[in-house]
């Protein structure tokens, strides 16, 4: 582990400070092209902006931008450490989107006194950019900041750690139910913890088919239910009418546990409480709420899922965020719906059922054979095919939904 810190400490340090740079895209190389560039020649695509504000995306990169945007409050599973000590994830955040999906995007952390001074920094900019990016912004703030921010920008805002974390926890947990025989309608659902990631993954599971009354969400004093006065109006909408109140009581008879809290929260015991075939999503990170090799010594029945890349069915967020942005930016929706959200969670679930290429096997070493079942109930980060399929999907969702100002989808090749 010492060696680990050591490589990550030098892969941002050397052999340049940091992991994301500026290019240039247009020629600069003598005064004609910098007439061009700049003065005067930058004075007509000015003039043309102020006349019609929808040029800028014919005349700047503007169309092809995210901001992704911190206050620090929520880290990975580090905490409140300030919006300087989020920048490296802002940054990875940033290569992921190049990476993944050629989208420019720029890291900005913000320090601010109240949630509203969030807010306002954040509409203030956004007219730079294509879409805005939330990232660990801690709960309730988070939920307050993105519903301000999606009805004062016309781009799409779209807080990754709700949605990209409940989009790709659906796309999985729908193909590993439908492995283990059981329907996600009649499914009895565990959730162990209740902040932004754990809400937006109920709330998007409710709308793939899960019924609220199925659903057991708990928080640090247990669970969420309709006797409690001390629960803010986010979980208030996960309220069971139960004399369930402990983990043990919940999980017994449970078809899925979904954990989303902390390390070591779920024991063998009670993981041998849950009904035959069970699902166990245990995403917490960097340690699961408990370790496969645990809940497989305790039964050979489930389908085990993590947030780790060392497991197999990593739940990762990079299969969604960046392609989802990729398809909003190509027909300049305004918005991330939730037409455009569901679109991606099946894009998603269907990859998985197909044969995956010879690529991908190569990209991970010690994989020889992947195919649709327990161990593979998730694309893989690597997948060629995940830009094209869900970008189109999300793009046509948005034509659909009509919130698209473009209404030709581009041809995405592998």
């Amino acid at each position: 582990m010492t060696d680990f810190r050591q490589q990550a400490l030098d892969y941002h340090e050397f052999p340049i400070p940091g992991k994301m740079a500026v290019a240039v895209t247009k020629p600069a190389n003598d005064s004609k092209d910098l007439a061009l560039a700049y003065s005067p020649g930058v004075a007509e695509p000015v003039r043309e902006i102020a006349a019609n504000p929808t040029d800028a995306y014919r005349y700047t990169n503007k169309g092809n931008t995210v901001a992704v945007i911190s206050n620090g409050t929520a880290i990975l599973g580090l905490g409140n450490l300030g919006p300087l000590a989020s920048k490296p994830v802002m940054e990875g955040k940033a290569l992921l989107f190049k990476h993944f999906a050629n989208i420019d995007a720029t890291d900005i952390e913000v320090k601010h006194r109240t949630t509203q001074g969030f807010i306002d920094t954040v509409e203030a900019i956004a007219d730079t950019f294509g879409g805005i990016n939330l990232e660990d912004i801690k709960a309730p703030e988070c939920f307050e900041i993105e519903k301000a921010l999606i009805e004062l920008c016309q781009i799409p805002v779209f807080h990754d750690d709700q949605h990209g974390t409940a989009i790709v926890t659906a796309a999985g947990m729908i193909n590993a139910l439908e492995i283990q025989g059981k329907k996600i309608e009649n499914a009895i659902f565990v959730c162990l913890g209740a902040g932004a990631a754990a809400i937006a993954c109920m709330t998007m599971l409710v709308k793939c088919g899960a019924k609220h009354e199925n659903i057991y969400m708990l928080d640090r004093k247990g669970v969420i239910h309709t006797g409690r006065d001390d629960i803010n109006q986010y979980k208030a909408q996960f309220a069971n009418n139960t004399d369930k109140r402990s983990l043990d009581d919940a999980i017994n008879g449970a078809d899925v546990f979904l954990g989303l809290s902390g390390a070591n929260l779920l024991s063998p015991a009670q993981v041998a409480l849950m009904a035959p075939k069970p699902v166990i999503f245990a995403c917490s990170n960097p340690d699961s709420e408990i370790k496969p090799e645990l809940a497989h010594g305790v039964r050979s029945d489930i389908i085990m899922g993590t947030g780790r890349s060392d497991y197999p069915n990593q739940v990762n967020n990079v299969l969604c965020f960046p392609f989802i942005f990729r398809g909003a930016l190509d027909v300049r929706a305004s918005k991330i719906n939730d037409e455009m959200k569901i679109a991606a969670v099946h894009a998603i679930a269907a990859i998985a059922k197909e044969e995956v290429p010879a690529s991908v096997l190569a990209a991970y070493e010690g994989i020889s054979s992947l195919s649709f079942g327990p161990e593979y109930v998730l694309p893989k980060p690597m997948d060629p095919r995940l830009l094209p399929r869900i970008a189109k999907a999300v793009a046509l969702a948005a034509i659909e939904s009509g919130v698209a100002a473009i209404t030709t989808v581009p041809d995405y090749a592998v």
